[in-house]
């Protein structure tokens, strides 16, 4: 079985810089997420808050898992990279992740980064979770 890609046609085609949104394993059964971020299908940042760009960032995860097979609660491992010191940015984005992953409670990371993808950009989410149908 070979890798499967996973762009889903309104986010963001990472094509010309030679990405995709996830990739797919159908031997192991994972699927690696990329960083998700709060854009809209030409690479502009929607929203300006922090706490806003963290439901952007996670309804397009969750877009792109379902496309994959999966769903935010298959989510095995998480990490969020925020735009200056992790401490300071917890109370915006904690609501969110709670939100979403209360009941899954996957491992989590956060970082606090210097920049990202944009200068807009305040969030950051990538993932691995699980197919919710691998025959393994």
């Amino acid at each position: 079985m070979s890798t499967q890609r996973v762009n889903p046609a309104h986010l963001y085609d990472g094509a010309p810089i030679g990405m995709s949104q996830a990739t797919v394993d159908p031997a192991s059964g994972f699927v690696f997420v990329s960083g998700q971020v709060d854009w809209d299908g030409n690479a502009r940042v929607r929203h300006a808050t922090l706490e806003d760009q963290a439901e952007g960032a996670i309804q397009h995860l969750a877009s792109v898992l379902n496309e994959a097979g999966a769903s935010l609660e298959d989510v095995l491992q998480l990490r969020v990279y925020v735009r200056g010191e992790l401490a300071d940015a917890m109370a915006q984005v904690a609501p969110s992740l709670a939100r979403h992953f209360g009941a899954v409670r996957p491992a989590l990371t956060g970082i606090g980064v210097a920049s990202l993808a944009s200068r807009d950009t305040l969030i950051e989410v990538e993932a691995l979770a699980k197919l919710r149908r691998h025959p393994g």
